[in-house]
């Protein structure tokens, strides 16, 4: 929820020239063609592209950009050819934080009774499918929350994270304070979030809150997000989404809670066409044709 310290440390000549990439994917659908802020493509099969697209603001996160994402996840979401999702951003900015313009007028009763930046939890609360952030330059404050509500990370090495609401006199809003602390430990976020430091994709990839640390640029990082997006599309979109869930059921469950969960779902799964399917092509020594049912 913090731009305005990425917006000191760039030059405001932040129009970035669309990447190769686009010009060789195809628009997700018409129905799309109407965003803003946003850039929607299917650039392999079963994954879905979202490129948040304010590049003069650096990808700053306002409600109506979180209006268009939250449209293009939930077209997504129920798009039957679609297994996998990705975010991504700019070169320079994945997201450099919330749009500071919209929140310094807010009073808590406006931002309390109109549940401010409540529609963001869409992505961590409703969407089923994977989803992947591919983190390139800036993703500080909201940028970061953006990024930690994804399931998975990836993101170059010199890429920026980190919660600096605390220099405005707020904390993190988003899930920043839980997410952080979840993925590298109390005494680290606790650093991070009382000091407002910053901290590198290398980082990231140490603390474990990225998965992959990718050497070179954007477009590098992109392809390796897309390869991974392919490779979950290309199982049982059932299998998929249960995987996804029991993961997610470990963060708020206990250990022994967990597995029972996870156990109750497996036994479920073997009323799935898919599981027969799979279980059948391995013993013929076969490639399975996914039914997703």
């Amino acid at each position: 929820m913090f731009s305005r310290q990425c917006s000191r440390l760039v030059s405001s000549r932040t129009a970035v020239p669309l990447t190769s990439y686009l010009a060789r994917v195809r628009p997700y659908s018409s129905a799309t063609s109407g965003y803003e802020h946003i850039l929607t493509s299917a650039p392999k099969p079963g994954v879905g592209l979202i490129t948040l697209n304010r590049p003069k603001a650096l990808n700053a996160l306002s409600s109506s950009l979180f209006r268009e994402i939250n449209d293009a996840l939930s077209k997504y979401d129920k798009d039957k050819e679609i297994g996998a999702i990705v975010i991504t951003g700019s070169e320079k900015a994945f997201a450099a934080g919330a749009d500071i313009k919209e929140m310094a007028p807010l009073t808590f009763s406006s931002a309390y009774t109109n549940n401010f930046i409540a529609p963001w939890s869409h992505l961590a609360n409703n969407v089923r499918k994977p989803v992947i952030a591919a983190v390139s330059g800036y993703a500080l404050g909201g940028g970061c929350e953006l990024a930690l509500m994804c399931d998975i990370i990836y993101c170059t090495a010199n890429a920026t994270f980190g919660q600096p609401e605390i220099k405005l006199g707020v904390i993190p809003g988003a899930g920043g304070s839980q997410r952080l602390t979840r993925a590298v430990g109390k005494s680290k976020a606790m650093e991070l979030i009382l000091t407002g430091k910053n901290f590198s994709g290398k980082e990231a990839g140490e603390w474990g809150v990225a998965a992959k640390v990718v050497d070179g640029g954007k477009e590098e990082l992109l392809e390796e997000a897309l390869k991974t997006a392919e490779t979950i599309a290309g199982y049982s979109q059932v299998a998929v989404l249960a995987c996804k869930e029991v993961v997610d059921k470990s963060q708020e469950l206990s250990l022994r809670e967990g597995v029972e969960y996870e156990r109750r779902l497996f036994h479920g799964l073997f009323g799935s066409k898919d599981q027969k399917i799979g279980m059948t092509a391995f013993a013929e020594k076969k490639k399975p044709e996914w039914s997703n049912e």
